[in-house]
């Protein structure tokens, strides 16, 4: 057995409000430095994209460029505007979907994230038929996902069912583990990046213990046969993800649920819409449930750390660039410095960030807290009392 790291939802150029460098080569460099093993190819629909995909050499449905896996995938959005991301096993499975959905899918070779004229049952259906998974994406963000529009999987999938759940970056698995519907259901940690930048490819990632590099060993990882499994998923705090908390998209002020209510859902201050946040919708939707499930790490992006160590406001700043490629090139990749680099090695680069990162590591930070469409912040400075549980990155977890 093996572990692999994976992620496993991005887009590509061809997606709306998507860098222009998302390309395969870019995106497999990026991937290799993030220290990811397989990355999603992103919008395999679209007849443009997939054009580019099929120069590469698939064998057991994945194909290697520059040393990175990718794994065919897609996303699309249904007649009520909820996202499901699909995962095909091979180019067959592809065409097959595109066969499946071409005459319900007007935009499907405009868009790399095609608008379906079908309800989420007949997406799964389509997606089974054409072998391969399928699950909702981002599952509690309160604009495009399957619990903002239901209030359980059945309302949306019916009797077909889904193969896992994408978690999304505003909520965790400690969070999503309440609701008792998803007893049994894998969940998945995926960046949904929209530029190959390292603070935003593989920010979340899920690692799959399995026997060998194939989508039929990644599938039985997800679906937890034959001891292939998800050990571990590894993500933002989800209070740094920009819909965790209600708040204002306008002003960004938050609020209870009870004043949103109360203000119909009109910000007093400005005037803008109140969007629901996960947190909340979460806490509507929890039964007591507590499934046993791989645990979820927390993790930051590394130029976002470095970013507060030069006091810079940009993490594309030349200063951040600088310093996050002496730590890469160092170590090896992103998630070596975040995790599992001494700090005193770290100290050898540049000892200010060896400092935040052991802040970091030991969960002596506060944050704060994302909301309506604005990322939360990390603060770093000894918050006063007990941490809080499954902060930092729990290196004792000795998963690493």
């Amino acid at each position: 057995m093996m572990k692999i790291d994976c992620d496993l939802h991005i887009h590509s150029r061809f997606s709306a409000a998507t860098s222009s460098a998302m390309d395969l080569e870019n995106i497999s460099a990026g991937a290799a430095q993030k220290g990811l093993h397989v990355v999603a190819t992103g919008d395999a629909l679209n007849k443009h994209w997939l054009e580019e995909i099929e120069t590469l050499d698939f064998k057991k449905g994945l194909a290697r460029l520059n040393g990175t896996t990718f794994i065919l995938t897609t996303e699309v959005e249904d007649e009520k505007r909820v996202h499901h991301l699909v995962l095909f096993k091979d180019l067959d499975s592809v065409h097959a979907l595109r066969d499946l959905v071409k005459g319900r899918a007007p935009d499907m070779d405009v868009d790399g994230r095609p608008h379906l004229r079908m309800d989420g049952e007949e997406i799964a259906r389509a997606c089974h038929e054409a072998g391969a998974m399928v699950g909702p994406s981002h599952a509690f963000v309160p604009w495009t996902s399957i619990y903002k529009e239901y209030d359980s999987i059945s309302e949306c999938y019916g009797e077909e069912g889904i193969d896992f759940l994408e978690l999304g970056l505003s909520a965790d698995t400690y969070l999503a583990s309440s609701i008792g519907e998803l007893e049994g259901i894998t969940f998945l940690s995926n960046s949904d990046a929209h530029s190959p930048q390292p603070h935003r490819l593989g920010r979340e990632f899920n690692r799959l213990e399995v026997d060998g590099m194939s989508f039929e060993e990644i599938k039985k990882a997800i679906l937890g046969r034959e001891g292939r499994r998800v050990v571990l998923n590894v993500g933002l705090d989800p209070r740094l993800g920009k819909y965790h908390r209600t708040a204002c998209i306008r002003c960004y002020t938050h609020y209870s649920l009870e004043e949103a209510v109360k203000a119909r859902w009109r910000c007093p201050g400005c005037g803008g819409r109140i969007k629901k946040g996960v947190l909340e919708r979460i806490g509507e939707l929890e039964d007591g449930s507590s499934s046993v499930r791989p645990p979820y790490l927390r993790i930051a992006p590394l130029a976002e750390i470095i970013a507060k160590v030069v006091g810079s406001k940009s993490v594309y700043s030349a200063k951040v660039n600088r310093l996050w490629s002496s730590l890469v090139d160092a170590f090896g990749s992103e998630i070596k410095v975040l995790i599992d680099a001494p700090i005193e090695e770290i100290k050898g680069i540049d000892e200010a960030t060896a400092g935040f990162i052991q802040l970091y590591r030991e969960g002596r930070f506060t944050i704060k807290e994302g909301g309506g469409g604005r990322y939360g912040e990390i603060v770093f400075e000894r918050p006063s009392g007990e941490k809080r549980p499954h902060g930092g990155l729990q290196k004792s977890l000795d998963l690493f």
